[in-house]
């Protein structure tokens, strides 16, 4: 029986109490890795830890609520996963919000908002995890994009902006932190069939089958991805199969990016 891929090694992953977050951890979890999982959403983290023991009851399991765009309640996460883990392997920026106004419409406060989130709460992270990621040995970064960071649209653009400006922070740093042995990669979701998504479908009266009819014409294989399959490229990314990756954005969108 093969060994799992990140037996011994601990991981914090922000956006976790749902999604990609989430199917990422139970993903980490099956892989052997102790996880520390940081959320807003307090209820969402507690059912992504009790999915998390149901499914794995010997899993190493921690949470804390906190917005990514507190600098102090990152600290604190990667200070409280260390202690609890004895160190820190991989850090997996997935929190992000989301915006719907035109470029032209939006507000200073909106941008700001966005770029807090989706941008400097990314930075909150690494400056945190980074002393930690250097002493790993084998430390690796994945930051959570968007397929939008590399292709136009309309109506989303300051959430496509911030992600587009991820890619960029992640070729930055991995040319910073290659000294360190830290590799620093992104993957790039296309339509990805989350809690979000569904909820919103809900609001508005719409089902989940009817939902999934709605985006056979963003990717060439005809229809959303599951997290999970989001949440494999991320588990390949942060093991040691892409040890002489970094750098470098995957797109994971089932081809939009060819369309």
């Amino acid at each position: 029986m093969a060994k799992p891929r990140l037996q011994g090694q601990a991981a914090l992953i922000t956006g976790a109490g749902s999604g990609i977050g989430a199917a990422t951890a139970h993903i980490f979890c099956q892989e052997g890795a102790s996880v520390f999982l940081v959320d807003a959403d307090a209820q969402g983290l507690e059912r992504t830890r009790q999915a998390l023991l149901l499914d794995m009851p010997e899993a190493q399991v921690r949470c804390l609520e906190a917005d990514v765009t507190d600098r102090e309640r990152a600290l604190q996460a990667v200070a409280d996963c260390v202690a609890a883990f004895a160190g820190l392997d991989i850090l997996v920026n997935n929190a992000a919000m989301r915006n719907y106004s035109p470029a032209a419409e939006a507000t200073s406060a909106e941008w700001q908002a966005m770029v807090g989130v989706n941008l400097v709460g990314i930075t909150h992270y690494c400056h945190a995890a980074l002393p930690h990621l250097r002493q790993s040995g084998h430390g690796s970064i994945v930051n959570v994009s968007s397929c939008y960071a590399v292709k136009g649209r309309k109506g989303m653009a300051l959430y496509d902006a911030t992600k587009a400006a991820q890619l960029a922070l992640t070729r930055s740093l991995a040319c910073e932190e290659a000294v360190h042995g830290v590799r620093v990669n992104a993957v790039c979701p296309g339509s990805t069939l989350t809690d979000f998504h569904v909820g919103r479908a809900q609001k508005i009266g719409k089902s989940v089958e009817q939902l999934k009819t709605e985006r056979q014409d963003t990717s060439l294989l005809g229809r959303w991805a599951s997290p999970k399959e989001i949440a494999w490229p991320i588990l390949w990314l942060a093991s040691s199969e892409a040890s002489f990756i970094t750098g470098t954005s995957l797109l994971v969108d089932g081809g939009l990016h060819s369309m």
